[in-house]
């Protein structure tokens, strides 16, 4: 199977933390991030939240002209968990439908360090993919090396046979904003014949 060329990136899914009490290298990766996303017309999308990576990153896009889309669940509005300054605010009846219409508003998925909600929405987009559900790509931005457990933990899975050789090439990672932009310029989106590899 042949990668195909990808399409531009107009708008760009990001998960993310809403934790406000995590390293300040988290922070500074959200707001380069945002910047240059914003330079280059690229949109935001995200779960609209207000606080910690995920209000930082949206603040950011916004203050430096860029456009950005929120999905938010009904239950999180009823909280006062949205932002409230955002271009576009989508309120979905449920997570499931948060995150099946951020994967669609968007042209390709970033995950930034987060837990276990920034973890589940990461491998959930990574199974459709496998999938050839979502064919679109994906990246983990490694800042201070906070996934290496989880790609540990998927090269075991490669290597122990519950996933194919192929399926590491579902996602790439970047260690810095701009790596993580510069492999998106240029990477390839996948046939759904992807889905052959699954039965190993």
């Amino acid at each position: 199977m042949q990668p195909q060329p990808s399409t531009s990136i107009r708008n760009l899914c990001v998960y993310c933390a809403s934790s406000s009490k995590v390293h300040p290298d988290y922070f500074e990766a959200a707001r380069q991030l945002g910047t240059l996303m914003a330079k280059n017309g690229i949109g935001l999308v995200y779960g609209a939240g207000n606080m910690g990576l995920m209000g930082t990153l949206a603040d950011t896009v916004l203050a430096a002209g860029g456009q950005v889309t929120g999905v938010i669940p009904r239950f999180m509005v009823e909280q006062g968990w949205h932002h409230t300054g955002l271009t576009h605010l989508h309120v979905t009846d449920d997570m499931h439908q948060r995150k099946l219409l951020m994967a669609r508003l968007a042209d390709a998925a970033i995950a930034l360090p987060g837990g276990c909600g920034t973890l589940e929405e990461l491998l959930e987009v990574i199974t459709w993919k496998q999938l050839g559900l979502y064919l679109k790509p994906i990246v983990l931005l490694n800042v201070r090396g906070y996934f290496d457990p989880l790609l540990d933990m998927l090269r075991r899975a490669v290597d122990e046979h519950f996933m194919g050789r192929a399926h590491a090439s579902l996602w790439t990672v970047a260690s810095t904003p701009r790596e993580a932009l510069d492999y998106l310029a240029d990477a390839p989106s996948w046939n759904p014949a992807i889905r052959k590899f699954d039965a190993l």
